[in-house]
């Protein structure tokens, strides 16, 4: 039977659908639609532009492994830096003439009558797709809590991800709400140019110190000319994260024998801290790695500042010039940066999309998100999802979970050009991953070590995590089976 043409629609032009996009043009399939609703490529790493923003994955791991960068300038890359990569790889592998930025993807139905995908646009367009892949993320939607009062506030708002340049903090009086990973990295920046600045924690993190440093000029030539150097660079940090942290994560016995050390790690960064008794505020009260750690070795010095205070009682209101605290605590401020992450579980949000049968993604969802190593779900063929549910790593790089699951969807393609009309994971493959994840997790330092995190949904639900490791997911996307879809010629 000969080859047939396939077109594929990608939604998001991160590293998702970068990856995704660059391993289907090198697998021969060039009718590929790029839709992002930004102006450009990069994705979180194009939206997220506060200061300091940086990834917590050093650079060498945090990349392509088929497009190593040999001049990276520190070992954990800065926003800008990781962004121009992904411009890079864009240009590189000739992804412009696919991408249509602007261009919001607010819909997609299954029409079972051509057995193709039709997708709707923002601005009214339309367009027919044989495969759709969501690569939007579980980091792309900001979340701000519904807090009594947000509306009427006199100053300014803005969430970290869709930083304010225009606003000028020199002088401002800020309140920071939130703790997390990205106010880790943007609080020691501002501090300094805040009259006053106030951190409403929700809740302590175990924070260990960055071991961040420059790349010297000779590194970079080293691994230009000896690519074998980078190369075990980015070994060796994969088998650190694969079998020294990620053990403390998913394993009871791995969780005991490192609790302690990382704990002493993250207590040694907090003696920083001044204050005795804002130190005990800051420990937290539940296992290392319950959440993920985070490292910083400036935001504990920033809240030594006579200008910075911690506040970790919670907000009941915001009122027209500052906050309200529980207790009758005011805290007058004229800025508020909300530091209070995603919608993690919106994976496909805001867009529908609906099955050959009229049901929508999200009701079938509506017990907790679930898909087939997290890419496929049952009752929507020729669908697949990247960073979908549980697949994201407590620690490790996401990219290498993401070129897994482009060599898998890459398959998936090959299927439909080779005579397949349509090919849709079937249910009872489905129930038993999701049952067999979901019981793995349950001894996870995630599930049980005593927090409240955006890995778990309002029913405790672990709906992001891969309960294993990276090279676990990998022998497990390896070969697409047949045997596991409904497959239709």
């Amino acid at each position: 039977m000969g080859r047939r043409d396939v077109s594929i629609a990608v939604v998001g032009c991160g590293f998702s659908g970068i990856g995704l996009a660059i391993g289907l043009k090198r697998a021969g399939f060039d009718d590929i639609t790029i839709y992002d609703k930004a102006a450009g490529p990069g994705g979180v790493w194009l939206a997220n532009t506060y200061p300091g923003a940086a990834c917590d994955a050093p650079s060498h791991l945090y990349s392509f492994s088929f497009e190593p960068k040999p001049d990276w300038s520190r070992r954990f890359a800065e926003q800008p830096e990781i962004l121009e990569y992904l411009r890079h790889c864009v240009r590189k592998y000739g992804l412009l003439e696919h991408c249509r930025f602007r261009t919001e993807v607010t819909g997609a139905v299954f029409r079972a009558d051509t057995g193709r995908w039709r997708l709707d646009t923002a601005g009214g367009g339309a367009a027919e797709h044989d495969l759709l892949v969501a690569a939007c993320g579980q980091l792309s939607n900001p979340a701000v809590p519904p807090i009594p009062g947000s509306d009427g506030f006199a100053g300014t708002a803005f969430h970290s991800a869709r930083w304010d340049h225009g606003h000028d903090l020199d002088g401002a009086r800020v309140a920071v709400v939130g703790n997390g990973a990205s106010a880790v990295q943007f609080v020691p920046l501002i501090a300094p140019r805040a009259e006053s600045l106030t951190v409403f924690q929700v809740e302590s993190h175990w924070i260990s110190r960055k071991p961040d440093r420059v790349y010297p000029r000779p590194r970079k030539t080293l691994n230009r000319r000896v690519p074998a150097v980078q190369r075990l660079s980015r070994l060796g940090i994969f088998l650190w994260f694969e079998l020294v942290l990620n053990p403390s994560l998913v394993f009871p016995r791995g969780r005991r024998a490192l609790s302690l050390p990382v704990r002493a790690l993250c207590r040694f960064a907090l003696r920083s801290v001044r204050d005795r008794e804002l130190r005990d505020r800051l420990t937290p009260r539940y296992e290392p790695g319950c959440k993920r750690i985070l490292t910083s070795s400036e935001y504990y010095a920033a809240l030594n500042r006579p200008n910075v205070r911690v506040v970790d009682r919670p907000i009941e209101e915001i009122t027209e010039h500052g906050v309200r605290t529980s207790g009758g605590g005011r805290h007058a401020v004229d800025t508020i940066i909300w530091a209070t992450g995603f919608r993690s579980q919106d994976f496909v949000a805001p867009m529908r999309v609906t099955g050959p049968h009229g049901r929508e993604l999200n009701a079938s969802w509506k017990d907790g998100a679930r898909a087939y190593l997290g890419m496929a779900v049952s009752g929507f063929p020729n669908f697949f999802l990247m960073y979908g549910p549980n697949t994201n790593v407590g620690s490790g790089s996401i990219v290498h979970m993401l070129e897994s699951q482009t060599a898998y969807i890459v398959q998936a393609a090959r299927l439909l050009a080779s005579g397949v009309a349509s090919l849709e994971v079937r249910a009872d493959v489905l129930d038993r991953f999701d049952a067999a994840t979901q019981r793995r997790l349950a001894a996870s330092v995630w599930n049980q070590g005593g927090c409240d995190s955006w890995y778990l949904d309002e029913e405790r639900r672990n709906t992001n995590n891969w309960p294993g490791f990276m090279t676990g997911y990998r022998r497990r996307t390896r070969r697409l089976d047949p045997a596991d879809y409904l497959l239709e010629r």
